[in-house]
């Protein structure tokens, strides 16, 4: 990720990353390392894929609604010009 996309980050979604973390690491002091650690792993990897995920698509949504909003100044900028006389 870019320093402008970890700016953005949003801070709830770092609190869960967190949160996420810790019960792994509190499930790995209580069960030990288990066959259930990877059951854990798992867990804990979809979490934080899932909110990289959604961080990505609102960062796609806010570019895309820039990009939208450029299109339609151009678009009312092209309807204020006057018609050109046709040769």
């Amino acid at each position: 990720m870019s320093k402008e996309e970890l700016q953005q980050f949003d801070p709830w979604s770092a609190v869960v990353i967190a949160l996420t973390l810790v019960l792994f690491l509190v499930s790995i002091v209580v069960k030990g390392f288990t066959h259930e650690l990877l059951l854990e792993a798992g867990v804990f990897l979809v979490s934080v894929k899932l909110i990289l995920m959604a961080q990505k698509n609102a960062l796609s949504t806010r570019l895309t609604s820039q990009r939208l909003e450029h299109i339609v100044t151009l678009l009312e900028g092209m309807q204020k010009q006057p018609p050109r006389a046709q040769p």
